[in-house]
């Protein structure tokens, strides 16, 4: 019994951010709540073609005739599916044409992380930087990748899940 408490509180702490920063700049969220209108919208934000709105809305009505199973006998608190925002990412912009047109806080997580200037400047995609091919992803979103024309020209097709 002594495992399985120990087991439930693991499990519990995994959803606890301890590293004590956040990198608030604009983000574009759905509402919070799972129904047929989030998944709408959810899929319209990736620009999904129709057969995948289909195969995403089949998938949740499925989910609604499901009950959640108890085989793992393990007690935690009920999730509550209508408190979670199923949708956020940062807004888009154009490209900056120097770290100074940059979000602020962007460039303080960069800082953080350890990342030196002249590769904030490739992340950020600031014109003229370093021919660097990166994909920078950003809450589970890639943000920015860089040279995509110019990796297609050469036959690499660098794109999202979402994308492919």
């Amino acid at each position: 019994m002594a495992a399985t408490a120990q087991t439930v509180a693991q499990v519990r702490d995994l959803g606890k951010y301890k590293h004590g920063w956040e990198t608030e700049i604009e983000m574009e969220t759905a509402p919070k709540g799972l129904n047929e209108d989030i998944v709408r919208f959810i899929s319209a934000r990736k620009d999904e073609p129709d057969w995948m709105l289909d195969w995403r809305l089949k998938a949740y009505r499925h989910w609604l005739t499901m009950t959640e199973p108890t085989w793992a006998m393990v007690d935690y608190p009920a999730i509550d599916f209508q408190d979670i925002y199923y949708y956020a990412a940062p807004k888009n912009t154009e490209g900056p044409k120097s770290l100074d047109e940059v979000d602020p806080e962007l460039l303080r997580t960069y800082e953080k992380l350890g990342i030196p200037l002249k590769e904030q400047e490739v992340l950020a995609g600031v014109q003229g930087a370093p021919k660097v091919a990166v994909d920078a992803v950003f809450d589970s979103v890639s943000v920015a990748t860089t040279f995509k024309k110019e990796l297609e020209s050469h036959g690499v097709i660098f794109c999202s899940i979402s994308e492919a």
